[in-house]
């Protein structure tokens, strides 16, 4: 008596062979989902973070330089909307907070997407190396030393903060035309060919 072990073809003892089972076709329009890949980012944790408090979903997301800003610049304006005078600066409050999220949200996805191959957002990883990171938390901090040391009174100055808003408009203008310059894109100083 022979057995299925014994005979590796798989013909039963009568010496028949049996013809593979093969599975009913799909039906129409029927897709076979593909496995899933776990992401290194959750776009929503980074949010909750930084519901949570400003700068921890750039923490989550790996940006400790703009978790600082983001932070020392939420501190700053509640210190100057306190102390000095609350009309310009308890503005900047929920424009840093709201930003918080949306950089946030912005950044888990741009990892995500250099994760799965995708382009990220090229300009990202330049700003987060960018100093001027770095230089706004040493000017922000260097201001509240010297308000606290009693060397400079920041309530002299309150007349004149929208001029903080102009130099970053003209810093922004500025790198913005030398991006289009950079690039060649409009407004690049190039004729268009006929």
């Amino acid at each position: 008596m022979s057995t299925n072990v014994d005979n590796p073809e798989g013909t039963p003892p009568g010496g028949h062979a049996v013809a593979p089972v093969t599975p009913p076709p799909l039906p129409p329009g029927y897709v076979i989902a593909a496995p899933t890949v776990r992401l290194p980012k959750s776009p929503f944790v980074a949010v909750l973070l930084s519901v949570v408090f400003p700068g921890l979903g750039q923490i989550y997301n790996g940006q400790l330089n703009k978790a600082l800003a983001f932070f020392g610049g939420f501190v700053a304006s509640l210190f100057c909307a306190i102390n000095i005078d609350p009309m310009p600066f308890a503005l900047f409050i929920p424009f840093i907070i709201l930003y918080g999220w949306v950089d946030a949200w912005k950044s888990a996805t741009a990892i995500n997407n250099r994760f799965l191959g995708g382009k990220g957002e090229a300009e990202e990883q330049e700003e987060l190396n960018s100093p001027v990171w770095g230089g706004v938390l040493v000017a922000v901090g260097l201001l509240l030393l010297l308000h606290n040391l009693d060397i400079l009174d920041l309530e002299r100055f309150r007349r004149y903060w929208p001029v903080l808003l102009i130099a970053a408009g003209l810093y922004f203008i500025r790198r913005s035309l030398e991006a289009r310059k950079s690039s060649g894109g409009p407004g690049s100083g190039d004729a268009p060919s006929a």
